[in-house]
């Protein structure tokens, strides 16, 4: 491995050396910010998505071993666009500006930026004039995706332009001698076939990484940071079934074992037949300490009345905490509660540095003011798919470990617009059922992220079913494939899939007389209608 400008440092205190290496990425605001941090992962190193505004002292106090500087919508001459403060580029390790990043690198250190008069936006031709290091080994031609208008047209003193492109005149540079790299291009999205390598080639051959974190060094990590958290405190954990939760109260009882105790609540939200198989599976064969609570009809008494989306989410967050309290009180009032919150949650609930609040999670927002317990989150950090790797590594079956994600408020978000009844949810909870039955007969569950119904709560249609006019209630379809929520596409269901699925949830389905398909992708609507 070629030298570095960075020199090997001891773990943290009570954290193993799994995390002893890190990349932080700085957010300028760009749309693939969060899929920067996601590729420096699948490269096997722990990165996080931390505000360019962040003090330099904290990045000093972490010691990463490199950083990014994500893209941005901004020109880097409009009033009030980002700065790049130079003191993040004299810290003494590697730097790769992407496209804004690497523009205000430009800026800062003397280069030409100038506003284009065409811009470059999608697929672009890429030609290497100069390998260097960054570009080492990689074709002379090929293709990049772009996203920008204002372009680099000089290069700062003592940089050397490697790659230029149509509309580019300097697409690549590097000042080997002070560790700062950039590239105009995005290399973290799949339009950009040598993404990888790029990426990769920073990490490991400029940066000096390991690339040893992995599912495995998670659990290690994790079960570490717990033990140092809780110590010999008492833990009860809020447990859905779903592979969030479940994951998180693994980690915790791997970590602290019966100091933990979970708790089921069932509030009567939750699909045909779970709240037997959670009880089933970590009371009988995890042999996790669990207590099943019935509270289906004291969710249903606080929802009477509720059609706004944002309150019936606040209100079944109060009544889980309200309800773990009860618990908590039976049990000698623990101290911990476990949160099975992931990275895409705290980002969608405006936890993230310029992040507009699209929704208030059930793991983040919906808790209430006055909360007594302490949070212990293992999986805060992951996304969904490094959560589903933690899971294998702890010895869930595939079933679990594989279960499409489903909210914490339950059915109640997914009856729109109306209120939440007993009769409503076993409606939804039947028809789900059928579309959930029909996709695993034709193998596609795995392929799809999500697949659920949606009841219109106070719509109804025409219909003719045995001769006669009926009024009946609208199931609506909804099946996305995505990598880890963040953006997601409409999945293309097999026509005589969706004619199995609508003919039985008519015939089987009494108070349902037509069945309708969501073809929208995120962006522009979210996964969840509400």
């Amino acid at each position: 491995m070629a030298e570095t400008l960075t020199t090997p440092r001891p773990p943290a205190a009570g954290v193993g050396a799994t995390r002893s290496e890190e990349v932080l990425v700085l957010d300028f605001g760009g749309q693939y910010s969060q899929l920067i941090a996601r590729r420096v992962r699948e490269c096997g190193v722990f990165s996080e998505l931390l505000p360019h505004t962040i003090d330099i002292e904290e990045i000093k106090r972490r010691a990463p071993r490199g950083l990014i500087l994500s893209g941005g919508p901004a020109s880097v001459y409009a009033d009030g666009a980002p700065r790049l403060r130079g003191e993040l580029l004299e810290l003494g390790i590697p730097v790769l500006g992407i496209c804004y990043g690497m523009q205000a690198m430009v800026l800062e250190l003397g280069g030409r930026v100038e506003g284009a008069s065409v811009g470059e936006f999608g697929r672009s031709h890429l030609h290497v004039r100069e390998h260097g290091r960054l570009l080492a080994e990689l074709p002379d031609e090929q293709s990049c995706w772009m996203s920008h208008r204002d372009t680099v047209y000089e290069a700062p003193p003592g940089f050397t332009a490697l790659a230029s492109s149509s509309e580019s005149p300097v697409a690549a540079l590097e000042n080997t001698e002070r560790g700062l790299y950039g590239i105009q291009f995005h290399p973290e999205v799949v339009h950009t076939p040598y993404g990888g390598a790029i990426l990769t080639r920073f990490l490991e051959d400029i940066c000096g990484c390991d690339m040893s974190w992995t599912a495995a060094s998670v659990v290690e990590e994790q079960v570490a940071r717990i033990r140092e958290q809780v110590g010999n405190g008492r833990v009860i954990c809020g447990l859905s079934g779903g592979v969030d939760s479940s994951v998180a109260a693994l980690l915790v009882h791997k970590a602290v074992g019966d100091q933990l105790t979970c708790v089921f609540v069932d509030h009567g939200l939750m699909r045909k037949n779970e709240g037997e198989q959670v009880i089933a599976a970590f009371r009988d064969h995890y042999k996790v300490p669990l207590v099943a609570v019935d509270a289906e009809q004291r969710f249903l008494e606080r929802l009477k009345g509720v059609t706004e989306p944002e309150q019936k989410r606040k209100i079944i967050g109060a009544e889980f905490i309200r309800t773990f309290e009860e618990q908590a009180a039976a049990l000698g009032n623990p101290k911990y509660l476990v949160q099975g919150t992931l990275y895409s949650d705290v980002i969608e609930s405006g936890g993230g540095h310029g992040a507009a609040t699209i929704k208030s999670h059930h793991n983040v927002g919906g808790l209430p003011d006055d909360l007594e317990f302490e949070l212990v989150e293992p999986l805060r950090m992951l996304f969904k798919d490094e959560v589903r790797q933690v899971g294998l590594e702890l010895g869930l079956p595939e079933r679990l470990v594989w279960r499409q994600p489903f909210p914490g408020p339950g059915l109640a978000i997914r009856i729109v617009g109306g209120e939440v009844t007993k009769d409503r949810l076993e409606i939804l909870r039947d028809a789900d059922y059928v579309l959930q039955d029909e996709i695993r007969s034709a193998g596609m569950y795995r392929e799809l992220w999500q697949s659920f119904c949606v009841l219109p709560g106070d719509l109804r249609t025409v219909g003719v079913q045995g001769d006669e006019r009926t009024y009946g209630y609208v199931v609506v379809i909804r099946a996305v494939t995505s990598d880890d929520a963040m953006t997601a596409d409409w999945a293309r269901l097999p026509y005589d899939l969706l004619e199995r699925v609508a003919s039985r949830m008519i015939n089987e389905i009494p108070q349902v007389n037509r069945v309708v398909l969501d073809i929208t992708s995120k962006p522009p609507g979210t996964i969840e209608w509400e």
